[in-house]
């Protein structure tokens, strides 16, 4: 848990989180906030299984994946071809839309060329290609405090990334997917949860901080839309080669019907906070957050 990346303090909430749900149950558990030396920490402790709790780079991305490959320690969710992919939202497209998976045209753009044109008509969304928990997206609207062509001078979440993913807005609501693997019936879907953002977008934020975020589960919509919601996630688990946990994030255009859901992303290593969706949606199912940590665990081994 831990590590360096913008997730940080997010990671270490759901490596604390899981320690804790696990000691519970008798397992033995050293918790690793990790650092560059963590191999050599893993050699000493020699671990039957590696809860990786990380979030975004270099946990989610095919790096420690990589890592815990090469020292043959078994670890929990994707491994490190479906995380090279699943963190780079281009990637990803390309791996789902030729399967049938609605997702957003988009376009890559470098950052610096934002303050001459709009890539898109407005609005639109920008967000790195390889962050995960909406670090660094921005929606450009037409009334919006960013200028027209956006200010130099302007601070936006985009300027910390050379290189963005720019696409069409899509109105409506937020709705997301947990996937749970190693079930006795195989791969399942969850439940879908509708998000409601207090103010503004579905942020950073508004992920992390209580009462900024009304979660709806089961979501208040159409049983068609549900279906297709988890029928989507569950093919883009499977064809990404998801493991462990997954969460697909959607939105949906309410006035287009099952033709105006879109996946924006598939989350390799869903957060296990206090706040989190997956945990959320396992105890909407009868599964506690501890069994639901040990059940990763046991699909792992």
């Amino acid at each position: 848990m831990g590590g360096w990346s913008a997730e940080r303090e997010v990671s270490l909430s759901s490596g604390n989180g899981v320690a804790d749900a696990l000691e519970s149950l008798g397992h033995k558990v050293t918790r690793i906030d990790m650092d560059r030396n963590v191999a050599q920490v893993l050699a000493g402790v020699r671990p039957d299984v590696v809860f990786n709790a990380l979030h975004g780079t270099p946990g989610e991305d095919g790096t420690v994946q990589g890592m815990l490959d090469l020292m043959q320690i078994p670890y929990t969710h994707s491994g490190l071809v479906t995380s090279v992919i699943a963190i780079d939202k281009e990637l990803t497209k390309q791996a789902l839309v030729p399967h049938g998976i609605r997702m957003p045209e988009g376009t890559i753009v470098k950052s610096e060329t934002l303050y001459d044109a709009d890539p898109l008509p407005r609005p639109y969304v920008l967000k790195p290609i390889n962050e995960g928990s909406s670090v660094g997206v921005a929606i450009v609207t037409e009334s919006g405090n960013y200028g027209n062509p956006i200010g130099r001078d302007v601070k936006g979440p985009w300027q910390e990334f050379e290189t963005l993913l720019a696409e069409p807005f899509i109105r409506g609501r937020e709705l997301t997917v947990a996937i749970m693997g190693g079930d006795q019936n195989g791969d399942r879907a969850l439940a879908v949860t509708e998000l409601r953002p207090k103010s503004g977008f579905y942020d950073y934020d508004s992920k992390y901080t209580d009462g900024l975020t009304e979660h709806i589960c089961p979501a208040e919509i159409p049983d068609d839309i549900a279906a297709a919601a988890m029928d989507m996630a569950l093919e883009a688990h499977k064809l990404l080669g998801c493991k462990g946990t997954s969460r697909s994030d959607f939105r949906w255009d309410d006035e287009r019907g099952v033709r105006g859901l879109y996946l924006l992303e598939v989350n390799t290593q869903p957060g296990m906070t206090p706040l989190s969706l997956v945990p959320e949606q396992a105890k909407y199912c009868g599964i506690s957050y501890a069994e639901l940590c040990d059940r990763i665990v046991k699909d792992a081994l």
